[in-house]
């Protein structure tokens, strides 16, 4: 069986993130990158749309939790949108990285990454 791997590329987008006072009260811009990993169904080489996985509803998902939320440390919005794109049934893994730019005085930005292998169990 072959293995699909959906790639979302530098989702830019805007929160709440940190815990001092200025980055409480001001949105930033941060960078989100994604991996996600599952069995292509023969369905999707015969152009079936309900055999694929939907990588627009996943992002949207994405883009509501973040830029609805509140979020004081990288690691629980990383958790979080890893949460989200490992949540179908079907993802056997799943890679998240996001990107706080000009976090630091003289660095691009600051990163976090967290991975999961899933193990979804089947519905009896």
């Amino acid at each position: 069986m072959m293995n699909a791997i959906i790639e979302i590329t530098n989702l830019r987008l805007r929160t709440f993130i940190g815990f001092n006072d200025e980055e409480k009260t001001k949105q930033q811009d941060i960078v989100i990158n994604a991996e996600i990993h599952y069995p292509l169904r023969s369905g999707c080489l015969e152009d079936q749309v309900s055999d694929a996985l939907n990588y627009k509803t996943i992002t949207k998902a994405i883009i509501k939790h973040v830029e609805s939320g509140r979020f004081l440390l990288l690691e629980k919005l990383v958790a979080d949108v890893l949460g989200i794109c490992s949540e179908h049934k079907d993802v056997t893994y799943a890679k998240v990285k996001i990107d706080k730019p000009h976090a630091l005085r003289f660095a691009d930005s600051v990163s976090l990454s967290l991975d999961i292998h899933c193990n979804h169990t089947k519905e009896k």
